[in-house]
């Protein structure tokens, strides 16, 4: 009889968790490789996602204006990248796109992007100040995105014009390359592309996002309309989980933003196991730009950066970034986890 109570117990405990595993729903997610894509790693790897009853599969692409269209067609749930010209150009002609929360912020001390000179350029005096980019072939990721405002910002600085340099466009990590071997005279990529680019040898950080731009909202959680319009209950769980991974990469952090102690080492790992470097001193040898544990966005500049692509003749429609932001979703997981305190 025992034996019997034994052999029904664990039948019903490989229904339970079979029927566990049934009830996951699969969210797809558009990443960069950036490493402010850490959130949602942690997310992934410590199982926040999983307690909520969610399996993401993550789907990597060059920029995230690449993952519009998917978002619009709902081919993608999440994408996490910067707002760009082609978001709002979407969301004026009535395609269902949404700002949702932070991803990542350069703000002054904590940036991911820096302006790289070929340093030759700089040996031979060809490259002296900003006003010396003119000319010059500058790597950026894609035209109207949000790093592509920060270039503009670095030519405004050195008193030019968007005209006066030729853009070129790579995803991040080809701009070492293509800086060492001559196709390109500068670039600005993101990290770990920067510090990967810096031991290609050849290349020179001449200058931070921030010395330019303080505070720029450079990425987000972007939702697929249809998404959360029909799985509003799955949305609002993944942003929970979204932000106790991004909590637990910020509890990681020392005073300087650098990793320490043994929540250190476990972020590290976790960049390792899911980034494009394998070698944790990567991870370790430059400082994060800021990812909010609340999530909270800095509109001001998706408005300013807004204002630039229409100056540009980027925007083709009439639309304001209200329109594209949605808050709500993180509203909500406030209300369950309370403000981020840093253990």
């Amino acid at each position: 009889m025992k034996r019997v109570k034994l052999a029904a117990l664990a039948l019903v405990a490989a229904l339970g968790w079979t029927g566990a595993v049934a009830a996951q729903t699969n969210v797809a997610v558009g990443v960069t490789g950036s490493a402010t894509d850490v959130g949602l790693w942690v997310a992934d790897k410590k199982g926040f996602f999983r307690e909520e009853g969610i399996t993401v599969t993550f789907n990597t692409f060059d920029s995230a204006a690449r993952m519009i269209s998917l978002l619009g067609t709902s081919e993608l749930d999440v994408g996490a990248g910067a707002h760009s010209a082609g978001l709002f150009n979407a969301v004026g002609r009535g395609i269902d796109i949404r700002i949702v929360a932070d991803k990542s912020q350069n703000v002054t001390g904590r940036g991911s992007q820096k302006l790289l000179v070929r340093k030759e350029h700089i040996d031979s005096g060809r490259f002296k100040t900003l006003a010396d980019l003119k000319g010059m072939k500058i790597a950026g990721s894609a035209p109207g995105s949000a790093a592509s405002t920060v270039i503009l910002k670095f030519l405004e600085k050195g008193g030019l014009k968007a005209d006066d340099i030729d853009n070129v466009y790579m995803a991040f990590p080809q701009m070492g390359v293509a800086l060492q071997n001559g196709a390109v005279d500068a670039a600005l990529p993101a990290e770990p592309a920067v510090s990967s680019a810096l031991r290609l040898g050849g290349i020179v950080a001449v200058a931070n996002d921030y010395d330019v731009y303080p505070v720029h909202q450079i990425s987000e959680i972007l939702y697929a309309g249809k998404f959360a319009k029909e799985k509003p209950e799955v949305a609002r769980k993944f942003m929970r989980a979204y932000l106790r991974g991004v909590r637990a990469h910020n509890d990681s952090l020392g005073p300087d933003g650098a990793f320490v102690g043994e929540k250190g080492d476990e972020i590290v790992s976790i960049l390792t196991q899911y980034g494009s470097f394998k070698d944790p001193k990567v991870w370790r040898s430059f400082t994060f730009s800021s990812c909010g544990p609340d999530g909270t966005l800095h509109v001001p500049s998706i408005k300013e950066d807004l204002a630039i692509w229409k100056q540009q003749g980027l925007i083709e429609v009439q639309v304001e970034a209200d329109k594209a932001i949605d808050t709500s979703f993180v509203q909500w997981a406030l209300k369950d986890l309370g403000p981020y305190v840093k253990k």
